[in-house]
């Protein structure tokens, strides 16, 4: 049998191996984490992450060939490959702060593994790493090897959260990066027949170890860039009065461009897209190609532009002030079908609404209060270190921040509604309900165009959509409070 162990039992780290242990019924596959609490989440019935369809699959491996285990030493000296998927925060201080991967839990684990290692292992990147990280970390294992061979290989994970089941289940590509050497390319094949147990053989593709490692940054990249170029686009049509979803329609048309990723937003979330285009800005600048680190750059701060512009557009729609005014705000996971918070827009939002003296009453079908008054309480990139390295939440900034039980408890009493997360169940709540509960004029500012706009202006409210043409109350008013 052979034997997967899988260093990290987070977002990727955990889904990845559930799925794989269910398509390789003959591999014994063991996640490990020095967290007690997420280890405990993973074994127990309530599990630490929500993705749709991740239940049915743990309950159906685990205990059979799936393990969840502290025990980090024991597993990682038994495996014949070793899946690494820690985090890789942006740095905070230092060399390439604000840009930079901060590679120490990988070192951390490199050395961990070549500590107790007494057999040779593949080793796989499944963390999003800079390029050449892999020959920093083979630099590591071969130093301190005592006669144990490894071969590192890149295996970057394409998931959406929200269909990451689906994905694992269906990728688009599994891509595979090692050495072009016997021996690197006997490693890769012997990751590629743990895949090919499920994935089409022309899905999986094969690749030198720095393609593999570049590929998942620009994936990224151009993904963020459509969603920067929509959300640019809004801002024009709310100017000349053209409708961004109806741009967007035309646009996605046209078979060289398709309509994945055209839908205007209050702006992108997530644990990888921000950190992967600041990473790209740095090793492009440390390449000496500032024209290129600037293009990306700009990707960012486009999105910063939108998720400000939003704030802008509530505070100067209501008489330039929220002080004192309870706004509701629907939705704080980055988006519909997922518990993550990471690097959500709501944080951006909630903090502006915030800094000029809202009281703000949210409601996330899957985000609890005490993660709110986390993401509130962190400073940037602070998010991406383990929780017990994590600041205490802000006592202070949790007095104007409450949870609803659901939507219309949100909105009972408040001035406005900001939606922020596209759930579905947003789509089809009873807005006469919510408008005869609030204050007058009552407004509702639409970050993911998911409500129609006629009907709720027929009920009464002053409604601003993104990228939609403006509300006459709007039309007069300032976008930049």
């Amino acid at each position: 049998m052979v034997k997967i162990c899988c260093i990290g039992a987070g977002y990727v780290g955990g889904p990845t191996m559930a799925v794989i242990a269910l398509k390789c019924p003959a591999i014994e596959v063991v996640v490990v984490d020095i967290s007690e609490q997420r280890i405990a989440g993973w074994n127990s019935e309530r599990l630490p992450i929500y993705e749709p369809g991740l239940d049915d699959v743990v309950r159906q491996c685990r205990g059979r060939n799936l393990f969840f285990s502290t025990e980090v030493h024991r597993h990682v000296e038994d495996a014949d490959i070793v899946f690494v998927s820690v985090n890789t925060p942006t740095k905070t201080c230092g060399l390439g702060a604000g840009k930079a991967a901060d590679l120490t839990y990988w070192e951390s684990a490199a050395r961990m593994i070549a500590d107790v290692s007494r057999s040779d292992k593949i080793v796989v990147e499944k963390s999003t790493v800079p390029v050449k990280t892999a020959e920093a970390i083979e630099k590591i294992l071969v130093h301190n090897s005592r006669g144990v061979r490894y071969q590192i290989l890149s295996n970057p994970e394409f998931l959406a959260e929200g269909t990451a089941i689906q994905d694992l289940f269906a990728p688009d590509r599994v891509l595979i990066g090692g050495r072009e050497t016997p021996e690197g390319r006997a490693a890769v094949k012997a990751l590629k027949d743990v895949y090919a147990q499920w994935v089409p053989d022309e899905r999986i593709i094969t690749t030198n170890l720095w393609s593999a490692e570049l590929s998942k940054l620009a994936a990224n990249a151009f993904l963020a860039q459509r969603i920067s170029s929509v959300n640019a686009i809004s801002a024009l049509c709310e100017a000349t009065g053209a409708d961004v979803t109806q741009v967007a329609h035309s646009v996605g048309k046209d078979a060289r461009i398709g309509p994945r990723f055209l839908s205007a937003s209050v702006g992108f979330g997530g644990s990888c897209f921000q950190k992967d285009i600041l990473n790209l800005v740095y090793i492009c600048e440390c390449y000496g190609l500032p024209e290129v680190a600037g293009y990306w750059r700009e990707v960012i701060r486009i999105n910063d532009y939108q998720k400000s512009r939003f704030v802008n557009r509530v505070v100067s729609s209501m008489f330039n002030t929220v002080a004192g005014k309870k706004v509701a705000v629907l939705g704080f996971a980055f988006k519909k079908d997922t518990g993550d918070t990471r690097e959500t827009p709501a944080i951006d939002v909630c903090k502006g609404l915030l800094g000029d003296k809202a009281v703000v009453s949210i409601y996330d079908p899957q985000v609890t209060g005490e993660q709110v008054s986390r993401d509130l309480a962190m400073n940037k990139f602070d998010w991406d270190h383990p929780r017990h390295l994590q600041p205490l939440s802000d006592t202070d900034l949790a007095k104007q921040v409450g949870m609803a039980a659901d939507a219309y408890e949100a909105a009972r009493d408040a001035h406005a509604v900001c939606i922020l997360t596209e759930w579905n169940e947003f789509r089809s709540l009873d807005y006469k309900r919510m408008f005869d509960a609030m204050h007058k004029p009552a407004f509702i500012f639409d970050g993911r165009n998911v409500v129609d706009v006629a009907k709720l202006r027929e009920i009464g409210f002053v409604v601003y959509s993104i990228g939609k043409p403006l509300d006459d109350w709007l039309k007069d008013m300032p976008a930049v409070a």
